[in-house]
């Protein structure tokens, strides 16, 4: 079992994303600390780019404001190097044109160097998937794979090829919080579990420990992007305590 589904061992997995130097790398760092000590199983790294075409205003503000502050791809890989301390899963979750600007080998042995263990790239179509994976595969980095509402057929396809973890996307359209979600994810999960057993963790618009206990009940864990976000665009360099608060909040009640 490899470290990604080895985080899912313990009960169900809360993963956290946050963007890379927003507000700056320093509190990053903090941030970082402080969910992983809160309870975060996994954490999701974004590395800022100026067209994210996947997320909502709230984290294309946070890009903006990262780019805006100087962030860079080398940068990252040096704050990361910064994390040793950290034991629980980094997962960078970036673009396809971040990869290929630095260069997916050169990319990838930067991941394997700084010890990030997975990435997602929600850019790349399955069909596109080859162009990356084998790459990171072989430096023992997860290609993690989404489905969506709308990937139907592609379900068996996506599933039987799926490292890491599986990346429910639980409604159409960017990220950012939701009051409802409409989507049938317990099918989703169901017909994913035909073809594989690697753990399923659902994101998109997930904001509250209500729908958080909610998708719990339905797959292995579930990704929190946006409302943690807002949260540091509120507390800027002092949003490690009240993100941790929180995660602590989300853990619980997946329980």
């Amino acid at each position: 079992m490899n470290k990604i589904q080895d985080a899912f061992r313990n009960g169900k997995a809360f993963i956290p994303f946050i963007t890379c130097g927003d507000p700056d790398l320093e509190t990053t760092g903090k941030l970082v600390r402080a969910m992983a000590e809160a309870g975060a199983d996994i954490i999701e790294l974004g590395i800022p780019f100026s067209d994210p075409t996947a997320e909502g205003p709230t984290i294309q503000g946070a890009n903006l404001r990262a780019l805006s502050g100087g962030v860079t791809t080398d940068k990252i890989f040096d704050f990361v190097r910064t994390l040793k301390d950290v034991t629980v899963p980094l997962v960078f979750m970036t673009y396809a044109n971040v990869v290929f600007s630095y260069g997916i080998k050169r990319f990838a042995a930067a991941c394997a160097e700084t010890g990030i263990a997975g990435l997602i790239l929600p850019d790349v179509p399955h069909e596109e998937k080859e162009e990356f994976a084998p790459v990171f595969r072989a430096k023992g980095i997860d290609f993690i794979s989404l489905i969506a509402p709308t990937s139907d057929q592609r379900i068996a396809e996506i599933a039987k090829d799926a490292e890491g973890f599986i990346y429910i996307v639980s409604s159409l359209g960017v990220t950012g919080v939701r009051s409802e979600i409409r989507t049938d994810l317990a099918a989703v999960t169901e017909q994913i579990r035909k073809y594989t057993d690697i753990p399923c963790a659902i994101g998109f618009g997930i904001s509250t420990p209500e729908q958080a206990a909610k998708m719990a009940k339905i797959a292995d864990g579930c990704i929190v992007g946006s409302a943690i976000v807002k949260q540091i665009a509120e507390h800027k360099t002092d949003s490690a305590e009240p993100v941790a608060a929180y995660v602590r909040s989300m853990k619980a009640a997946m329980q």
